[in-house]
């Protein structure tokens, strides 16, 4: 039984564990606080608006999270209850379940009865401004963000990238709710890549990482191709030798019945010596028909055969 409650608090605290590295990732990366002419909600109304991104690649669900705007929720001596009475607590919805890279709107000001989207922290446009994220339990503080200063009407507050520590203010025409805060139309590939690699070590990492393969794939295929050739060329000189070795063998047979039968040709291959059978058999025949005057009948062919008379000896 011991054992099981121990097995039991272990995984609750294995379970904790991955939700707070879980949380950790999810980052306040844009807010606008005077929305005059920007993004509407459902009801086309401007509110201020926060934006929450996902700066890993793995998938977490905030439902239960809260944000906070009141810096009175940092009072340690305040009890859950009383903190998350001062905040607003995030409502499962499926678009709290956040992929990875993934950003999320939530509008301020308003009514959750409005939607999933609404959240009912107050802020004031006239006034600098903290945003706090919470997670579930209403205690540990997952990341904050200070604007200390009043922002004019349709600028936001942002990270200079999804994730970083570096904050800006961004012009109406550079706001980017919903997107990664970089992602611009007018930001060309050659401003991206120098953002991005101010000193170049990347695309020189990167230069020299695709030059090496190519020399590898090479030194790789010219080396299979030369191994493949050299073993063409060996088998083509072991047949030629073979070959050599077999003439030599034959003239040293020759050379043998010569010295045994001086005088006398002997042809040692079989084959010649079958040729010379035909051309004896054919002597023969041809010697047997000259002595007995006769000639074979063969169809197509006239065969004359001189006949002596009275008229012979003129």
């Amino acid at each position: 039984m011991k054992k099981i409650k121990l097995l039991t608090v272990f995984f609750v605290c294995s379970c904790l564990t991955v939700f707070g590295q879980g949380a950790k990732n999810i980052k306040i990366n844009e807010v606008m606080t005077n929305n005059t002419a920007s993004i509407v909600d459902e009801y086309d109304h401007h509110l201020p608006w926060i934006e929450l991104a996902n700066s890993s690649f793995t998938t977490f669900n905030i439902r239960g999270m809260y944000i906070a705007t009141d810096t009175a929720v940092l009072n340690d001596k305040l009890t859950v209850p009383e903190r998350v009475a001062m905040m607003s607590v995030i409502p499962n919805s499926a678009q709290t379940n956040m992929s990875g890279r993934q950003h999320v709107i939530f509008f301020l000001n308003s009514s959750p009865a409005k939607g999933f989207s609404h959240l009912p922290s107050s802020i004031d446009s006239e006034k600098p401004l903290w945003i706090g994220l919470f997670e579930g339990n209403g205690v540990d503080l997952v990341d904050s963000v200070s604007i200390p200063v009043v922002l004019h009407e349709n600028t936001s507050y942002a990270r200079v990238k999804d994730g970083s520590e570096e904050w800006e203010i961004k012009a109406a025409d550079a706001v980017t709710p919903g997107i990664e805060n970089y992602i611009q139309v007018t930001e060309t590939k050659v401003a991206q890549i120098k953002r991005d690699d101010p000193h170049g070590f990347g695309i020189t990492i990167l230069s020299m990482g695709i030059v090496f393969c190519c020399l590898a794939l090479l030194w790789i295929f010219f080396t299979l191709f030369g191994k493949i050739m050299n073993r063409k060329q060996q088998q083509k000189r072991d047949t030629a030798k073979q070959a050599h070795k077999s003439r030599l063998e034959a003239v040293h047979d020759e050379d043998e019945d010569e010295r045994a039968f001086p005088g006398v040709v002997v042809k040692s291959n079989k084959a010649a010596d079958a040729e010379d059978d035909v051309y004896i058999a054919v002597i023969s025949m041809a010697l047997k028909q000259h002595l007995e005057n006769i000639h074979d009948n063969e169809s197509g062919i006239i065969t004359l055969i001189p006949k002596i008379t009275k008229w012979t000896r003129i």
